[in-house]
């Protein structure tokens, strides 16, 4: 830092008096962190120049393990069985406090830190260690996610029936009763761009159980399956306990937290989005995480209306004005007709810029959005009526002109060099960094690899570098960019991984027990001067499996402290080395143990 001195000091009184200031207001910001004590303001630290302090503070000649940050052991008592399904920023309970209009009581609304939960999420009755990929993705177990209600409305369409003491998925879906596997088939005969690794990342909006990521993902495409909480119950709790990737989001009056084109394929299968209502906003959200040439499919109304229309309790000439208006807005917003058959749509999302310059008129809706919207902003950024326009000087970023996979995971796309420092070189090095760190993390973590780890979260990636070097293992990778951070999402979009922003001063927007590995390196000092590391650490343990695992790399100043709050949670950790056995940093590798409510009186 540096320290505004009066004309007359000398050069050498000035380095004396920085060297302490610098001390003290590092020691200050660390303590208030760690205890929950202030704030701190220090302009530098705003700027995200933690890191570096931090680094300083081990390097210096008065940095000794015995000097280490400390903090006086915890204990956190167990939330009441009620919360064995809490998701904080999606709370039921809060439903209440916001309104109905577009479903907004459905987007995150965390709760504000006096009501935040100082507590751990237990189990259900009866929790079992989940049944391993990728048996997973055909059963689970019925007392992991004991929800009856989507059981007893949805058996009757295939997509989930209970047999004894497990949930069984036949992969059937509300347009495809019969199996998935015949509906996608059909979908590639009217795509062959799904055939030839041309396609590789997807979304599928109001997912179900996401039979339709489940399937694709033999088939080599990535998707990403998005629901709600609300009365279908555990959607995504069901995709993540499959072992496929999912997460909790609505479109409703804010983005989904996704960078301007990130997807190849957006999927809706009767997934109840009011399309063309609002002036069709939630299209206009679609067409910006779409990827120029990507494909948007819809079956369900008004698809097939001549057919089906008497199934939906409607009229044929009600869904007849419905589909010409979805297709007229469509055509407004760049799309244009691919193919059509049977209950399947297709449209794609054209890269001709000379289409979107047709929106610039006065009287033109929707139109293109002008330079002051931002295509990327997408953490609480409201939804916009207007049309993203593909950027010209990306040549190499639509589909069809981006390398197919799994070339595209080692070619360094074009939006890196939207990245402060971003480069070919750059990736490459960071690629070859995480591949000598991924093998180390296989011996201090053997299971790393194993069928005993399917769902990994990276929670401060930079360029996905980890799940790129674990690519051929039999696992997921959910890459989280700090929203607080240099924008590095679109790059791991692009290179054909799935992410997506967050700030960890929030819950994650999922159900508890979701993932088997949570991965971080210097999340802790990066986010010092903001987060509290007592609720990361809290949130990481609701969101984390029992019998899981959590990989903290972060500098040996703060090891300590981490592990003091990890056995507050009954967490099992012990340190490791780092690769190159330096002292500056540490690995804490710890398990979550697999427990039960008191009140249960369960025993495992």
């Amino acid at each position: 830092m540096k320290q505004k001195d009066e004309k007359n000091q000398s050069q050498s009184d000035r380095a004396l008096k920085i060297i302490p200031v610098t001390l003290l207001v590092f020691a200050l910001c660390g303590l208030s962190f760690y205890l929950g004590g202030i704030f701190c303001s220090e302009k530098s630290l705003l700027e995200g120049n933690i890191v570096q302090e931090l680094s300083k503070a081990v390097s210096s000649p008065e940095y000794s393990a015995e000097n280490a940050l400390q903090i006086k052991s915890v204990t956190f008592s167990e939330c009441s069985i009620d919360y064995q399904d809490y998701t904080p920023c999606t709370d039921p309970r809060r439903w209440k406090k916001y309104g109905y209009r577009r479903l907004t009581f459905l987007e995150r609304h965390c709760p504000p830190l006096y009501e935040r939960k100082e507590c751990l999420v237990p189990p259900p009755v009866g929790y079992k260690p989940p049944i391993r990929w990728p048996k997973s993705r055909e059963e689970c177990w019925y007392r992991n996610v004991p929800y009856d209600w989507i059981n007893k409305q949805k058996s009757n369409q295939n997509w989930l029936k209970k047999k004894g003491e497990k949930f069984l998925f036949p992969g059937g879906g509300t347009m495809f009763p019969k199996g998935v596997g015949a509906y996608v088939n059909l979908m590639q005969d009217l795509i062959p761009e799904m055939r030839d690794g041309t396609v590789r990342t997807a979304i599928d909006t109001g997912c179900g159980v996401a039979s339709w990521g489940g399937d694709l993902l033999d088939r080599g495409i990535l998707t990403l399956s998005l629901a709600p909480r609300d009365n279908h119950e555990a959607q995504v709790q069901f995709a993540l306990e499959r072992g496929i990737p999912a997460i909790l989001g609505v479109i409703s009056t804010q983005r989904l937290p996704f960078p301007s084109s990130s997807f190849d394929m957006a999927h809706c299968s009767r997934c109840l989005i009011p399309w063309t209502e609002f002036g069709g906003i939630y299209l206009l959200e679609v067409h910006r995480i779409l990827r120029p040439g990507g494909f948007w499919v819809l079956s369900g109304p008004p698809i097939n209306y001549e057919h089906r229309y008497q199934g939906w309790n409607t009229t044929i000439e009600e869904q007849r004005a419905a589909l010409e208006k979805l297709q007229d807005l469509l055509t407004s917003m760049c799309f244009t007709g691919y193919a059509t058959q049977d209950d399947i749509a297709v449209w794609q999302k054209s890269s001709d810029i000379g289409c979107y310059e047709k929106l610039t008129g006065p009287d033109v809706y929707p139109a293109t959005c002008d330079d002051s919207i931002e295509p990327d902003a997408a953490w609480y950024t409201p939804l916009r009526p207007c049309v993203i326009s593909p950027r010209q000087k990306l040549k190499r970023s639509s589909v069809g002109s981006l390398p197919k996979w799994p070339q595209r995971l080692n070619i360094a796309p074009e939006r890196i060099s939207d990245v402060p420092g971003g480069s070919g070189n750059a990736l490459k090095l960071d690629d070859s960094k995480w591949k000598v760190r991924a093998q180390h993390y296989k011996k201090i973590l053997p299971a790393i690899g194993t069928d005993k780890i399917r769902n990994v979260m990276d929670m401060n990636t930079v360029y996905g570098g980890l799940a790129a070097a674990l690519i051929d293992d039999p696992l997921w990778v959910m890459n989280v960019v700090s929203s607080y951070s240099a924008n590095t999402l679109p790059v791991v979009f692009d290179r054909g991984l799935v992410g997506t922003y967050h700030d960890w001063c929030e819950a994650f927007s999922t159900y508890p027990r979701t993932y088997d590995l949570l991965h971080l390196y210097g999340l802790f000092a990066a986010e010092s001067h903001r987060c509290h590391m007592k609720y990361v650490l809290l949130e990481m343990d609701r969101i984390l499996r029992p019998e899981g695992h959590a990989l903290i790399r972060e500098s040996s100043y703060v090891m300590d402290a981490i592990e003091t709050i990890a056995k507050g949670m009954r967490w099992n950790c012990h340190k490791e080395d780092t690769e190159n056995s330096g002292e500056k940093e540490k690995i804490l590798v710890c398990q979550k143990t697999l427990w039960y409510a008191a009140s249960t009186n369960s025993t495992r």
